[in-house]
């Protein structure tokens, strides 16, 4: 039975999806054009069509990962704010972190980053998860910040996968942030 043909849009997105998981796994320069066409069952040329090069296919890759994890983060603090908004975007990006492809990419994203075109689009997705937190919790920088920074290091142990480690180091990298993290931080505290 023939297959439906897709769209100029369906197929940009399966290649996005294609390209998101080599990536991932490879990073940009370790990925090849050729691969990902192969994957998605079309021409390399075709690829450049949609894209117009690697490095096009990888920044639209890495900015579709960070809106997932910034749009999931969205949908689960709702109609919260301030610290209850934060621990339910909390609970969502754990959650995330299954999605191994989502959190290899934008790291593999930073990795990028020395090359300035890639570096600025990822300034910009990166910017836009911030003030998306900053905006939706109405916290201080330094509490968005520490967020962050611990999303971060929530990236860090799952991409070295931990959870498999039985030693003193994971398994303390591993303990639960618990509710009330942040009620010592008041705006005395972040100046």
């Amino acid at each position: 039975m023939p297959t439906a043909r897709m769209s100029k849009q369906q197929r940009r997105e399966q290649v996005l999806k294609v390209a998101g998981d080599e990536f991932a796994a490879k990073g940009l320069h370790g990925t090849s054009a050729e691969t990902i066409a192969q994957r998605a069952g079309i021409t390399q040329a075709y690829v450049f069509r949609l894209f117009g090069t690697k490095k096009r296919l990888f920044i639209d890759a890495v900015d579709a990962a960070f809106e997932r994890t910034r749009l999931a983060m969205l949908a689960a603090a709702g109609g919260l704010t301030g610290l209850e908004a934060l621990a339910a975007m909390g609970l969502e990006y754990d959650a995330m972190l299954a999605d191994r492809t989502t959190l290899l990419l934008q790291l593999q994203a930073f990795a990028a980053s020395g090359e300035e075109d890639v570096r600025v689009a990822v300034r910009t997705s990166f910017g836009r998860l911030w003030e998306s937190v900053a905006a939706t919790t109405g916290l201080d920088p330094v509490t968005v910040k520490t967020f962050l920074a611990y999303g971060m290091l929530l990236n860090t142990g799952a991409a070295l996968d931990i959870a498999e480690v039985d030693q003193d180091w994971a398994r303390q990298a591993r303990t639960r942030i618990q509710p009330g993290l942040f009620t010592h931080i008041n705006t005395e505290t972040n100046r």
